[in-house]
């Protein structure tokens, strides 16, 4: 399929012998936002390290239609994938701004002279940070964290950003502003592969979801649907589902 940015296929991936991926198979269409929701140890974030190449795996990983197995990180970056990491890994001690031009190593490297023009745009979707530039990002509160961590990647133009728990410890003002952010950025043409335990928030903004349990993908489909399937609302819906039998 043409419009495919992200095929994966057969993906295994653990930490030395004990293997945490068995088998998984997954797709992402350009300029969607594709979900995968699960419990604590399902394999959520082990997924996202061995798309960025963090870790070694076994599989078919194609982007854009090449194959990423034996692509670096720093190649994979370079070919325009980057990852929020659910510690965010921000320079604490530098400020806001410089974080966000750090994230714009790519299109150095790229040769692009947009820096000035990309770093408006980064303020425009997230005008706090503009207000912080000057302040050191160790200082920010969590959800400023996080919009500096989504920003400093989209520095970089990717063409896939993954975002590893986005709503970790955020309150839950906070976690729908992000959430509005995530689903803003579609507009943008940037493809989103969002792993996240807030199952209803994650299913509301996303096009496809995948449910990964055990290292595996027990169910998948449109998010909509998966919002609807019996077996998502008994294990991730149940407030959803006792407000609407109320």
């Amino acid at each position: 399929m043409s419009d495919l940015i992200l095929d994966v296929k057969d993906l295994h991936a653990g930490y030395g012998r004990a293997e945490v991926l068995h088998g998984l198979n997954l797709r992402a269409k350009k300029g969607s936002v594709v979900t995968v929701i699960g419990p604590n140890g399902a394999g959520k974030s082990t997924l996202l390290n061995a798309l960025m190449g963090v870790l070694p795996s076994r599989g078919t990983i194609a982007y854009r239609g090449q194959a990423m197995g034996l692509r670096t990180l720093e190649e994979r970056v370079m070919q325009g994938i980057a990852l929020v990491p659910e510690t965010r890994a921000l320079f604490g001690t530098m400020p806001v701004e410089d974080n966000l031009l750090l994230g714009g190593y790519r299109q150095v490297r790229l040769g692009s002279k947009k820096g000035g023009e990309v770093l408006e745009q980064v303020y425009t979707l997230f005008p706090r940070l503009k207000e912080r530039r000057a302040q050191l990002a160790g200082t920010l509160s969590g959800g400023e964290r996080q919009m500096l961590a989504v920003g400093r990647a989209l520095m970089g133009q990717p063409d896939l950003l993954m975002l590893d728990e986005p709503s970790l410890g955020l309150a839950p003002l906070v976690v729908k502003e992000i959430f509005r952010t995530i689903e803003g950025l579609r507009a943008t043409g940037v493809t989103i592969l969002l792993v996240e335990q807030n199952a209803r928030a994650a299913l509301e903004v996303a096009d496809h979801g995948y449910v990964l349990e055990m290292g595996e993908i027990a169910l998948e489909g449109p998010a909509d649907q998966l919002a609807n399937d019996s077996r998502v609302i008994d294990t991730y819906l149940g407030a959803a589902r006792q407000k609407s039998t109320a």
